[in-house]
């Protein structure tokens, strides 16, 4: 249920600038999913003598920093509702920031292509793109702020530590927040700002990823579905919107529960939510559960444990389906899953996994006729049935 570093968008804000106007198809070393370039391959002849796109990679933390600067701020949001294009001195004022910090800022974000400048006689105006109004503000029709909040404060910090993961083999909550490493939920939710942060992450991810995984199959038989940690609901309302006729609940601890209705809730609600604990609680029994990004939280014997109850607790004909972000079997992809699987190294217990790992795991739970499709996005589905 954890949200991964290097978020699609923000490898598609970075890579940009590797390519300049190039389709991924005048690049034939970078290829990644869902239309995104990565370096993969060997570098030309011209990089070796001088490694243009290893440079860019090398330099990629920044251009993540001054997008999550830019939201923290509320250049993004500034910018959208102005009536007009407003010179880095006006953002400055309104910000209360600095005006040269504002100016480089601003310049820089129009190198990303998430600003538009009009270069005047005196002063330059900037404006916001279709692309970060969407996506960058907090009111944007598929915002991500939520998740770009998060990526700043929580997994950015994480990652300073990515040399010390791997040497020691664990999760760095300890050294980055002071919270044991074993307790990894004690770390997420480890005061209400940090849960309502996750939340926003959640939400965020499902903007986007959300109607892909929930059409990846015709879930139309399942007449009740219990989305398992859902969070604040909001895969949950894309399956509703779906498949309006399924009875949709979403199942999680009472904090996360009563923060979802406080803070998330929504007027037109179809779903409804449940407190519960599903490790150590009941499951209601269901037609469907939705696992979304918990499995890959927990090492594999907790995972299989969690598997087997949702077995036993499922209906005759009923099945289960888990959201995941899959590798390839032979190893070579996809970059993001792989990004993915260090942070859940740098942040939980867990990892990114193949399809034939998650075959593995459902069969032993006592899952059968597993199927898989990948989105060619984030997360793919896979889908096992009773």
């Amino acid at each position: 249920m954890l949200y991964q570093n290097a978020r699609q968008v923000l490898l598609h804000f970075h890579i940009k600038s590797v390519l300049g106007s190039k389709p991924p198809s005048a690049c034939p070393a970078l290829s990644g999913p869902a239309g995104l370039t990565v370096m993969a391959g060997r570098l030309s002849e011209s990089e070796l003598h001088y490694p243009s796109r290893l440079l860019e990679y090398l330099n990629g933390f920044r251009v993540s920093k001054v997008i999550f600067s830019a939201c923290e701020l509320g250049v993004f949001d500034l910018l959208a509702q102005s009536q007009k294009p407003l010179s880095a001195e006006a953002v400055a004022q309104e910000l209360r920031i600095s005006a040269d910090g504002a100016e480089r800022l601003l310049d820089a974000l129009v190198g990303i292509g998430l600003l538009e400048v009009e270069a005047a006689e005196r002063e330059a105006l900037y404006s916001t793109t279709e692309l970060s109004n969407t996506y960058l503000t907090r009111t944007g029709g598929k915002s991500l702020h939520g998740m770009t909040v998060y990526l700043s404060q929580t997994v950015y910090p994480l990652w300073g530590n990515l040399t010390e993961t791997i040497r020691e083999g664990k999760n760095q909550n300890e050294k980055t927040f002071g919270i044991p490493s074993e307790d990894i939920f004690k770390a997420i939710y480890r005061s209400d700002e940090e849960m309502l942060k996750f939340m926003g992450l959640m939400n965020s991810t499902w903007a986007i990823d959300g109607h892909d995984v929930v059409t990846a199959f015709d879930l139309s038989p399942f007449k009740t579905v219990v989305d398992l940690g859902g969070c604040g609901g909001a895969l949950a309302r894309e399956l509703s919107r779906e498949y309006p006729s399924a009875d949709v609940s979403v199942l999680d601890v009472p904090r996360v529960v009563q923060a979802a209705k406080q803070h998330f809730s929504q007027t037109d609600d179809t779903i409804r939510f449940v407190e519960g604990d599903f490790f150590s609680g009941e499951i209601p029994p269901s037609d469907l559960y939705i696992l979304a990004r918990i499995i890959h939280d927990w090492k594999e014997g907790k995972a299989l444990q969690l598997l087997q109850k949702v077995h036993r607790s499922c209906r005759p004909g009923g099945g289960v389906l888990i959201v995941e972000a899959l590798l390839f079997e032979n190893r070579r992809g996809p970059i993001t899953a792989q990004i993915f699987s260090l942070n859940m190294m740098v942040q939980t217990q867990g990892r990114e996994c193949p399809p034939s790992h998650y075959r593995h795991l459902l069969s032993a739970a006592g899952f059968r006729n597993v199927q898989v499709h990948r989105t060619g996005k984030s997360y793919d589905a896979i889908l096992g049935t009773k």
